[in-house]
């Protein structure tokens, strides 16, 4: 059996080939574990070269754990921490733009409530005390004055109090004209029942509803002063029509029943559940003591 050479025999060449042959039995023996520990790819090289595939080893460094593992951790992480961001950014844009619709949907409102103001119609806040155009028989001069005498006397501040209120501001829902062809009737409706509106045509209520709507058109006018618009209101028939304009539009009435109350019957302006007009006026013609209420309902 030849003799073991010890190192201070080798020449510098056969030191060469040792030092690299042991390199290469511990690549050889790192390549094995980590083989056994999957992290060693296999990296196709360039077939025109001649080489075969290389393995691909994650080194490790000075803490025992590979490079690349600590590279996919971090990379995962901040992979996550973008996600958040990105998320974060979404919903913010997502609020920004429900914020800003909110915003024009408000603006809108203001702009159609400014384009299309709305004006409370006054309403008294204390029911009549009598019903309207009461007044004196007029004299041989056609003269003629308020009946304050049918009003009670410890209810006569709360009458001026109601005649003093302010008509409501024009608007295209309320009665501008009344036709009742029965009894040929063409007059203009005014709003407000005091003795002045009562000179100029048929007065409104102030507070009760415009034509067509759910409620009580409260419509009066004298009867032997001032043009006599509702003279002949005792004519009426039930199925007589009334026929109300407004600025938009006609609604037709008809007629339902006819009754002869006190002045104080007030009741008879109540407001109604269904869209109804009641016609008032004095009576008898020439005597003025108590009321003539002509009720009518609106045409289906």
């Amino acid at each position: 059996m030849p003799r073991r050479k010890v190192p201070e025999d080798l020449s510098v060449e056969e030191l060469r080939r040792l030092l690299i042959e042991k390199r290469r039995v511990a690549r050889n023996e790192r390549l094995d574990h980590f083989r056994r520990t999957g992290r060693v790819v296999a990296v196709p090289m360039d077939a025109g070269n001649g080489l075969e595939s290389a393995p691909v080893v994650d080194t490790p460094d000075d803490s025992g754990e590979p490079l690349q593992v600590q590279t996919s951790k971090r990379r995962r992480v901040m992979d996550r921490l973008l996600l958040v961001v990105e998320i974060i950014a979404v919903v913010g844009l997502v609020g920004v733009l429900l914020s800003g619709l909110g915003m024009l949907r408000d603006l809108n409102k203001e702009v159609a409530a400014a384009l299309n103001p709305v004006t409370p119609t006054p309403t008294p806040l204390i029911m009549a005390v009598v019903l309207p155009s009461g007044h004196t028989p007029p004299d041989a001069q056609g003269n003629t004055a308020p009946n304050d005498a049918e009003i009670p006397e410890h209810l006569r501040p709360m009458m001026q109090s109601l005649a003093n209120l302010p008509a409501p501001t024009p608007s295209i829902e309320q009665a501008i004209r009344i036709q009742i062809p029965a009894i040929k009737i063409d007059a203009p409706v005014v709003q407000g029942d005091g003795w002045e509106q009562l000179k100029k045509g048929v007065a409104q209520h102030i507070g009760s509803a415009n034509p067509g709507d759910s409620g009580n058109v409260v419509l009066s006018a004298h009867n032997d002063v001032y043009g006599e618009l509702f003279r002949n209101l005792d004519k009426l028939q039930p199925g007589d029509q009334v026929v109300l304009y407004t600025q938009q539009r006609q609604y037709v009435y008809i007629v339902d029943r006819t009754e002869i109350v006190e002045p104080t019957a007030v009741e008879v302006m109540a407001s109604t559940g269904a869209p109804t007009v009641t016609l008032i006026s004095c009576y008898p013609y020439l005597v003025d003591k108590q009321r003539i209420v002509v009720f009518a309902r609106l045409q289906n």
